[in-house]
């Protein structure tokens, strides 16, 4: 059996949120890599998600930063760094969601791959200056297993409270908030950094789980790492008519580096469901 690509690689990761573990053992066990955590710059300078300080550009710039970072840090030519991303869901946009990114880049072989995962997430806020309201707020939260931040008056008022993880902590900063605001209200809600969030935890490891079978993936032509779906061909038959529909019937998995791909024909379903055939179903 041939050894792993990056088998007793070491590849640094720049965090201080404590992402090393989740993504670590996914990654070294499926790759027989060592990830290593790098410390020495405060990624909170990046942009955090209570909103005092703004992330500059899009994920996938805000992760490659954070990447070079490590590997400059470190001397390191591989390096990973994730960026999340909130907001409603993308069907009905009613409920907070979450999109976890996963950069890996090889200076090596000159390449980048990512991961990446969503699902629905804990992610809401309250103004109030009822204790008895920010209490129900919190169990809905998932506190104390989620922790909270709490700020007086406003969602941008520059004092924050952050990490809040107990209900003693909590109620004394709910109290000090009130006192501090001048409309008397304080504003709460869910601490969105990974050590904070168990639910963001395990999005980022469904995202390393992606990677890592990317990276397992390599091109049949070259050898290259990352071997993956490139793009996804419609044009399932339906079962009743044998229309094309709108459902895939094949993907292409291409090469980063030589540019080989290849076309691979479902092997679950030979035929699409009526109900998503466009003349069965108009």
């Amino acid at each position: 059996m041939t050894e792993p690509v990056y088998a007793g690689k070491r590849i640094a990761l720049l965090t201080q949120h404590g992402k090393e573990a989740v993504i670590a053992p996914v990654l070294d066990a499926a790759l027989g890599c060592r990830v290593e955590r790098v410390s020495g710059f405060d990624t909170d300078t990046l942009g955090t998600f209570t909103r005092d300080i703004p992330r500059a550009g899009h994920q996938l710039e805000a992760a490659r930063r954070k990447a070079r970072i490590g590997m400059e840090l470190s001397g390191l030519p591989l390096g990973l760094a994730s960026e999340g991303a909130f907001g409603p869901d993308p069907v009905a946009g009613l409920f907070p969601w979450n999109v976890e990114l996963l950069l890996f880049i090889d200076d090596e072989r000159g390449m980048e791959v990512t991961g990446r995962a969503q699902r629905a997430t804990r992610n809401t806020h309250l103004l109030t200056d009822d204790w008895e309201a920010a209490a129900r707020f919190a169990r809905k939260a998932g506190f104390p297993e989620h922790h909270l931040v709490v700020r007086p008056q406003a969602e941008d008022d520059p004092r924050i409270e952050k990490g809040l993880d107990s209900w003693t902590a909590f109620e004394a900063a709910f109290h000090q908030g009130r006192e501090q605001a001048a409309n008397g209200r304080v504003f709460l809600e869910n601490d969105v950094r990974a050590h904070a969030h168990p639910t963001r935890r395990e999005v980022i490891r469904l995202a390393a789980e992606e990677l890592a079978a990317k990276l397992d993936s390599c091109c049949p032509v070259c050898g290259t790492p990352g071997f993956w779906i490139m793009e996804r061909l419609t044009g399932l038959p339906c079962a009743d008519c044998g229309a094309p529909t709108r459902e895939v019937r094949a993907t292409v998995h291409g090469c980063l580096k030589c540019g080989h791909r290849d076309t691979r024909e479902q092997v679950d379903a030979e035929h699409a469901d009526p109900g998503r055939c466009d003349y069965c179903n108009p």
